[in-house]
């Protein structure tokens, strides 16, 4: 079977990124499929994480005003499934252009959108009267272009319902490694992984962390993720004076060996799709603390077994639970064990007999 995957860009270090290659890597190797990626990356050089060299990877550009940029789109598009002759197109795009693509792409060949955001994503400063316009036309847009996909593939339930979906399938990401290992939560260090945007709300983490320092000044803060260009959260931990209780580092291959260093994974996204950070955690054996933000985590955590789910923007809930979790070595591991138990069930195995059935079901 050939799968032609549509997707923005895969030369960074991002969640989706990892997910389409631990994707198409399985395609290939376990169920000899035959898979495109055509991206826009600007160049598919160099790549994070490691796509099967048997992958053929097409990168166009586009480029100029919004109609040239969707003419050039559709032409490109055309001509790249002309040559490849899918069985099979997916779009993993949870840009704007994924929900016009069903106006402006004709074919007969079955096409799947896999959505790996909120519905309803909000901006750092977004309070503008021209911003909020601009997402209400957006949010008109996705809303009546999400419908005219035969088949949409979402995260979790509460994406069904978030959309509205009523051609909505729920088909979890899978977990990329699997391990023995597990932390033995002994170490005064909590671990956060993200890109230093506003989507994954570091900046209400680094609030949080004052806090409880506070009251634990010997306990240790990293952050794992590429950094903005102003480094905004370097200038916030300084203005907070908590430099010393706070280390940053850029992207790593081995982020499960730093999971294994920590005691408690913290997430304070604003929303997310689902959560893949959630679960690598929890496969090492760490508890887990999130907002209970659009969409993901309600569907990874169960609030008091394998971490706590807090009300969104709820801090001091947040630094109640988490200064629970430090004072509590016993509960660190009950709860490490139950999390480790959980993230089974996104077994890549499992997973992918998901995608498979799928497939098979559109011949």
């Amino acid at each position: 079977m050939k799968i032609l995957y549509i997707v923005p860009n895969i030369n960074n270090e991002g969640g989706v990124a990892r997910v389409l290659a631990v994707k198409s890597n399985y395609l290939i190797n376990k169920l000899g499929y035959q898979v495109t990626i055509l991206t826009q990356n600007k160049g598919n050089s160099p790549l994070f994480y490691e796509f099967h060299k048997d992958i053929s990877l097409i990168d166009i550009s586009l480029n100029g005003s919004v109609v040239n940029f969707l003419k050039s789109y559709k032409l490109q598009l055309q001509n790249s499934i002309q040559t490849i002759k899918p069985d099979v197109i997916i779009i993993c795009d949870n840009g704007l252009k994924a929900f016009l693509l069903p106006f402006i792409l004709k074919t007969k060949i079955p096409v799947i959108l896999e959505i790996h955001s909120s519905k309803f994503v909000k901006e750092e400063n977004s309070n503008a009267l021209s911003y909020n316009l601009k997402q209400k036309i957006t949010t008109l847009v996705k809303t009546f272009g999400i419908k005219k996909y035969k088949n949409v593939v979402v995260e979790t339930s509460g994406s069904i319902d978030e959309w509205k979906l009523k051609n909505g399938i729920v088909i979890p990401n899978p977990l990329w490694f699997s391990t023995d290992k597990k932390s033995d939560l002994s170490s005064k260090k909590v671990i956060a992984v993200g890109r230093h945007v506003h989507e994954k709300g570091f900046d209400r983490l680094l609030k949080i962390w004052k806090k409880t320092i506070e009251n634990h000044p010997n306990w240790i803060l990293d952050i794992y993720g590429s950094s903005d260009s102003e480094n905004s959260l370097r200038k916030l931990t300084a203005a907070l004076q908590i430099s010393k209780n706070v280390n940053f580092f850029e992207p790593t291959i081995s982020i499960t060996d730093k999971y294994l260093e920590a005691s408690i994974y913290l997430m304070t996204s604003r929303f997310e799709g689902f959560g893949m950070v959630l679960i690598e955690a929890m496969a090492c054996g760490l508890p887990v603390i999130a907002f209970d933000c659009p969409v993901g985590p309600k569907a990874i955590i169960s609030n008091n077994r394998n971490g706590f789910l807090i009300e969104n923007g709820k801090e001091d809930d947040y630094i109640k639970k988490l200064n629970l979790l430090i004072n509590d070595s016993n509960l660190r591991v009950k709860m490490g064990l139950i999390a480790k138990e959980s993230s089974s069930k996104y077994d890549i195995d499992f997973v992918m007999n998901q995608w498979q059935n799928l497939f098979q079901s559109l011949k």
